[in-house]
């Protein structure tokens, strides 16, 4: 066997190997990767520090993702998209305090109340998304949906 030949079938290899863990950067650029620090001639040890690093990143990226999409949100919206000027006084000067999450931390409820076209649902998405990004599990829903909910729980006499 040629030294290209087992080098082919080492990274075949690898490419499964990381497919079978679900390592997805390593399955896609496993390769390059190789290339890079060939170049560089960097030790085995940066190598792998460097993939670990990659997968890590990848992984924080895509829970993210996942719990953003899983939150149920109608639509995203975004704090940093949010005119505050707009808002009314009170809300303006709470929204500081509520973009910390201090009161996510401090297992505190928060109640968004007003009039129709106030920001409410607005704040309310982008202070989720918010937490979502920052390792926070998220469920959205509007006071009728949860109502029903319940409603539908308690005629069911169950919990879910």
């Amino acid at each position: 066997m040629s030294k290209d030949t087992e080098y082919d079938s080492i990274l075949q290899n690898i490419k499964d190997n990381s497919k079978y863990l679900r390592l997805p950067y390593s399955y896609h650029n496993f390769k390059q990767l190789i290339e890079e620090h060939s170049n560089l001639n960097s030790s085995i040890v940066q190598f792998y520090n460097d993939l670990l690093q990659k997968e890590a990143d990848v992984r924080t990226q895509n829970s993210k993702e996942n719990r953003i999409r899983h939150a149920n949100f109608p639509y995203k919206k975004y704090l940093s998209d949010l005119v505050v000027p707009c808002l009314p006084e009170d809300a303006q000067t709470k929204l500081q305090l509520l973009k910390t999450l201090e009161f996510i931390k401090n297992g505190q409820n928060v109640i968004l109340a007003g009039n129709p076209g106030t920001g409410k649902t607005h704040i309310a998405i982008g202070l989720g998304i918010q937490a979502c990004k920052e390792g926070f599990k998220v469920l959205f829903t509007s006071a009728p949906t949860l109502i029903n909910k319940l409603k539908e729980c308690k005629s069911n006499r169950t919990l879910t």
